[in-house]
């Protein structure tokens, strides 16, 4: 009987993780066609889903759609960058891809300035913040790499120079959403990289 239990657990556990899999995959979807819905209860109609098995599964719009951006995040590391690149080719390669999907685009941006609000949206400020400290290490690390190879001055600070792409990648796909035919991201990028001095060499 407790076998046969715990068999029954297992498999109604599994239902519900297919059952949230398959919620999030339409979610992923609707946000990449049309961008971010209002309201958790007009995402569920856009899906297909009820109200009460959308808050089942994610119990507020922000769970949803940080959700959302990890599964696109996931996405993005099943194919990492070259370990040889620049942090701001990195950021050109992940502006490129996103430029197939605005509405992933506009969801990044919704998450940006709902974090602003941290008591209505703590999830989403945790999520947002935590996500900048991992891309500043990464880019700061590939600065630390220009550095040894001599393609970055030495007295760049590279948290500093990793905050500067960040800021000039995410405000560049923000101006190309408002007004895509003016704005080239990866050009505006490339030329940044132009910008940031060369350094000696290696011996």
């Amino acid at each position: 009987m407790e076998k046969d239990g715990a068999a029954g657990r297992e498999r109604s556990y599994r239902k519900a993780e297919h059952r949230r899999a398959e919620i999030l995959s339409r979610a992923i979807e609707l946000f990449a066609e049309r961008g971010v819905g209002a309201s958790l209860r007009a995402i569920g109609a856009a899906i297909g889903v009820s109200h009460a098995a959308l808050r089942y599964y994610f119990s507020s719009r922000d769970e949803l759609l940080v959700e959302v951006y990890r599964a696109h995040e996931r996405l993005e590391h099943a194919d990492p960058p070259p370990e040889d690149i620049s942090a701001v080719a990195v950021m050109e390669r992940s502006a490129r891809r996103n430029r197939a999907i605005p509405g992933l685009v506009e969801l990044y941006a919704t998450l940006s300035t709902d974090a602003l609000q941290g008591a209505q949206h703590p999830l989403t400020q945790e999520f947002v913040r935590d996500r900048f400290r991992a891309v500043r290490e990464h880019l700061a690390e590939r600065v630390r790499a220009g550095q040894r190879a001599g393609a970055i001055a030495a007295d760049i600070d590279p948290a500093d120079a990793a905050s500067l792409v960040i800021a000039a990648s995410d405000g560049l796909q923000l101006q190309w959403l408002l007004d895509p035919e003016a704005v080239d991201v990866r050009r505006a990028l490339a030329l940044l990289e132009r910008l940031l001095p060369p350094g000696e060499p290696p011996a």
